[in-house]
């Protein structure tokens, strides 16, 4: 792995620290009036989403991991592993539900999401900012209730329950933000 120093950081690079993987969420360097320089960062570990504050001396090495990017169709669930499919070569891929985190909740079959990979290792599932799922269930909404800002929950085709304004009926398309898991609008067929 390529080693470079706190002064060439980037946001969104990613890091091998202690044998763990880490994202730079942001960074800062730091001269102080008095005593030797040095980078405030924060860092984001791929495996378990934790946000630690480190600081490094400037100029100090570090460990730059490499990680591909390979944009992947969801198939279906199996259990404890999630079945993802190449585009490209058609090649299968199993990820544990642990390493996908948050993005179960997101995907239907067929659709897409970036699978983050460290060598042969998958380390992380990323996922368009916003994606439209159908509302299985909730409450029909009542002629005439239409109190500003009133919301209900709605249990979406994938199992998550997301808050959804009243006048939203089950069968309906919704856009929902993957990284708050808030409803964003009603999608017209």
């Amino acid at each position: 792995m390529p080693a470079i120093t706190t002064n060439d950081l980037k946001t969104g690079m990613s890091l091998e620290l202690e044998g763990e993987l880490f994202q730079v969420i942001e960074f800062q360097h730091v001269k102080p009036g008095k005593g030797p320089a040095f980078v405030r960062s924060t860092l984001k570990n791929l495996k378990t989403g934790a946000v630690i504050d480190r600081t490094f001396r400037a100029g100090e090495r570090v460990e730059q991991a490499i990680i591909d990017n390979r944009e992947m169709q969801y198939l279906y669930n199996e259990g404890v592993n999630l079945v993802f499919m190449d585009q490209e070569t058609f090649e299968q891929v199993q990820v544990s539900t642990e390493i996908a985190g948050d993005a179960v909740s997101y995907m239907i079959d067929g659709s897409k999401a970036v699978l983050k990979m460290h060598g042969s290792k998958i380390v992380g599932v990323e996922l368009p900012a916003s994606v439209i799922l159908n509302v299985k269930e909730t409450e029909p909404g009542i002629k005439g209730d239409r109190v500003a800002g009133a919301t209900k929950p709605a249990t979406l085709e994938t199992g998550l329950v997301v808050q959804v304004p009243l006048f939203i009926s089950p069968d309906e398309a919704i856009k929902v933000d993957t990284r708050t898991g808030e409803y964003m609008n009603r999608q017209n067929d």
